[in-house]
């Protein structure tokens, strides 16, 4: 009897390997949704903050939503761009990252002010 799991024969035999069409396409669908989420959160928090009168302050923190908007857009078509591209796109450089991810929670942190 074979000491070789069924993994590692197939692997060896050269069975079909996973379609590297997949990750990139789930990965572009969920950097879209997050775009939509995003812009869903910059248009609520102008609403909510020019609704009751355009104050100086909300004016000024709608113009930093609309900032980190349009950052996070270019972030995420950059990405987006660089997935449809490549047939094995490489990973997100770090400080994109790190854009990425401080452009959505300051986004967030802004449209949670501007609605309370």
């Amino acid at each position: 009897m074979s000491a070789d799991s069924g993994a590692d024969v197939r692997a060896d035999s050269g069975g079909p390997d996973r379609d590297p069409g997949l990750q990139p396409e789930r990965t572009r669908l969920a950097w879209r949704r997050t775009t939509l989420s995003a812009t869903v959160v910059a248009v609520l928090a102008a609403k909510a903050a020019l609704h009751g009168g355009a104050t100086p302050l909300a004016v000024v923190a709608v113009v930093l939503c609309c900032a980190l908007w349009l950052a996070f857009q270019y972030i995420a078509n950059r990405r987006i761009r660089a997935l449809a591209s490549a047939s094995r796109p490489g990973a997100l450089s770090p400080p994109y990252a790190v854009a990425a991810t401080l452009c959505t929670v300051a986004l967030a942190v802004c449209g949670a002010a501007l609605v309370l």
